[in-house]
């Protein structure tokens, strides 16, 4: 599976973009944001999800882990595909708006969003709040910290394990650098 990508976007498409990565060229679906953002010529770094089908291989991609992790949750919910997922991420621009809404159960803030219904929306709150509780249980204010937590649950750290491996690291360091400190903390 490919889980990351970086390379010179070579090519933008109405939903994509093809990634040059070491003369190879990836057709990479990405939020509508970030296709708007995205310069021909210019080196990007994505995060990667890779669907696999029977008859099609498709990359996701996105700026940063959480905005990936949100993906994975919102497929996880039945008759929520990768398109309607990425058309989620793409309404909200990126993951607070959508994990407040689900922790809220505003339903209208999902069927608001074209292509989802009222019925769909209230799936997706059911089956991603007690997932998603934890973020919010966790009280983080800055998007950086945000995206530290959805990394380390990403790499199978439970709630207790993140307050515990967080407390005393320097809030200006990077996102790498606290990620380094957590996992350095949890040996």
């Amino acid at each position: 599976m490919i889980g990351y990508l970086q390379g010179k976007i070579i090519n933008k498409a109405l939903n994509n973009l093809i990634l040059n990565v070491n003369g190879v060229g990836y057709e990479v679906f990405v939020p509508n944001y970030t296709l708007e953002e995205s310069k021909l010529g210019k080196t990007k770094e994505f995060f990667i999800y890779t669907h696999v089908r029977e008859d099609e291989i498709s990359l996701y991609g996105f700026l940063n882990p959480e905005n990936r992790q949100i993906f994975i949750s919102l497929i996880s919910v039945s008759g929520i595909g990768p398109k309607s997922a990425l058309n989620i991420i793409s309404y909200c621009r990126g993951t607070g708006s959508i994990v407040k809404a689900i922790q809220n159960a505003d339903v209208d803030f999902f069927s608001s969003i074209k292509g989802i219904a009222k019925k769909t929306a209230q799936k997706i709150i059911v089956e991603l709040k007690s997932k998603l509780g934890g973020l919010k249980d966790l009280d983080f204010e800055t998007e950086q910290n945000r995206e530290l937590v959805a990394a380390l649950t990403e790499l199978g750290f439970n709630k207790e394990e993140i307050q515990n491996s967080i407390k005393g690291i320097n809030k200006n360091l990077s996102l790498e650098e606290k990620i380094k400190l957590a996992l350095k903390d949890k040996k």
